[in-house]
């Protein structure tokens, strides 16, 4: 590999910065537009697949196990989701969203989301590379 091409954790470093650097007005944005804290919203998004036990929600969105437990405890009170005996073990709870929380979650991921400064400002050429790079690491 020459001297100047990045390593693969050089590169993954430049793109977590610029996404997490640019998103606090969409976060924002969301959270005016739901009423809910953003860590409520990734509950919810993390929930869409299927029901999850509160150790992995926890696991998922990178809380504790009591902020956690006092969010999941919040979002069934709004009835956004529930909490329901894990079929495949009895002593255990999953947490499922709810049609309600399905629509805040709906009404979260429709708030709109620009292009940062420095992507809306990549030529047509580059957007396509980019485009064509990202489109690889989804699959």
């Amino acid at each position: 590999m020459p001297d100047d091409a990045p390593t693969a954790d050089v590169v993954w470093a430049q793109l977590t910065h610029v996404v997490m650097d640019t998103r606090d007005s969409w976060k924002r944005a969301v959270t005016e537009r739901t009423g809910l804290p953003f860590s409520r919203i990734r509950i919810l998004r993390r929930l869409r697949p299927g029901p999850l036990t509160l150790n992995q929600i926890a696991q998922a969105t990178g809380m504790d196990a009591p902020a956690t437990t006092v969010a999941v405890n919040n979002l069934d009170e709004l009835g956004l989701v529930v909490r329901e005996i894990d079929p495949t073990n009895r002593r255990r709870k999953q947490v499922s969203i709810t049609l309600a929380g399905r629509a805040v979650l709906a009404q979260a991921m429709a708030t709109p989301d620009p292009a940062p400064p420095a992507v809306a400002a990549l030529s047509s050429e580059d957007l396509r590379a980019l485009h064509g790079l990202l489109r690889k690491l989804e699959h």
